[in-house]
């Protein structure tokens, strides 16, 4: 395993991570998830992601049993959790980043991890309704407070990370170090176009998610939508028309015979060209069983088959950068 700098923090995370969004607590009770997190560990993995609303709340508690029963030594790991949608109906319960909002979801995050702290605390989506120098300061006591060592966003925009990183310098306050976008082959405006800028200037670290597309991007939709596959998980039919966009299952089977000539898996090749960009810190994967875990993780032997020419062949296919639209 390789590790990366999380940005310009001293901060170090695995190039593969292993997130819980979708599977922990809903394809993946305590034993199936515990095999998991067992097999990514012991291949070098020190980076493990969740979120108050993933299952609504059911992740963080799995999650937890399982850390708790591995024993692992605290430092040798890091997880994270992130606020936004809440899991409760109130008015400053849901949909928010107020400041009563984020210091009660740190607790109740606790509690459900069973840990003192987390490692990464992000923003999961930007609140227009709740002044940004607000969450800043809440940001910044939950890490002041020792319960959590770094804060970030997720799927915000340039301008919001900047000016929440202006507020935290401005009042020499914990500031923004990291930020958790979608990328992959058919997601790549917001990492290599929007947030540029953000590398050089501030030292934004970015855990990507997605990487494989929520699947297309292994072929497993090329036909349809398959039993069993996350897209017919209760909740998660807002994937649908994406993965049945024609264009991008068009692109996909492609792709297939240029994974095939290098003698890896669709999937490999997607995670591995997420991480031939420098920025990347790492590239979150998910996985509904420990086979899955093994085979994401020989991506990491398949960047070096991603030579210029074969990404320029990729390049054509899935078409052109953003800042080349």
């Amino acid at each position: 395993m390789n590790y990366r700098h999380l940005g310009r923090s001293g901060l170090k995370v695995s190039e593969l991570s292993l997130g819980s969004w979708v599977t922990f607590g809903n394809q993946l009770g305590e034993d199936l998830a515990c095999e998991c997190m067992a097999a990514a560990y012991a291949a070098g993995v020190n980076f493990f992601d969740n979120a108050e609303v993933y299952a609504h709340g059911e992740s963080e508690l799995v999650m937890g049993k399982v850390l708790k029963k591995l024993g692992w030594r605290r430092g040798s790991y890091l997880v994270s959790t992130k606020f936004y949608w809440g899991l409760n109906d109130g008015p400053n319960e849901k949909n928010t980043l107020n400041r009563k909002r984020l210091l009660d979801a740190m607790d109740g995050s606790l509690k459900r991890l069973q840990l003192e702290y987390v490692d990464l605390v992000f923003c999961h989506r930007p609140d227009p309704t709740t002044p940004i120098e607000e969450t800043v300061w809440a940001m910044h006591d939950i890490v002041a407070r020792g319960q959590a060592t770094y804060w970030g966003t997720s799927e915000w925009s340039a301008a919001e990370i900047m000016a929440a990183w202006q507020i935290a310098d401005r009042h020499h306050l914990h500031k923004p170090v990291m930020e958790q976008p979608q990328y992959n082959m058919f997601n790549r405006r917001k990492v290599e176009q929007e947030y540029a800028r953000l590398y050089q200037d501030i030292g934004l670290g970015i855990t990507t998610f997605s990487p494989l597309a929520s699947g297309l991007l292994t072929g497993k939709y090329n036909d349809g939508i398959p039993a069993g596959s996350r897209a017919t998980v209760e909740g998660y039919g807002w994937l649908v028309p994406s993965l049945t966009d024609p264009e991008r299952v068009g692109k996909a089977r492609k792709l297939a015979p240029i994974a095939a000539e290098l003698g890896i898996s669709m999937a490999q090749m997607a995670l591995a060209w997420c991480l031939k960009n420098p920025q990347v810190s790492t590239v979150i994967t998910g996985a509904s069983r420990v086979e899955q875990v093994h085979e994401n993780l020989k991506a990491l032997d398949a960047v070096e088959k991603l030579t210029p020419e074969v990404m320029a062949r990729i390049e054509e296919l899935i078409g052109p950068k953003p800042d080349q639209d």
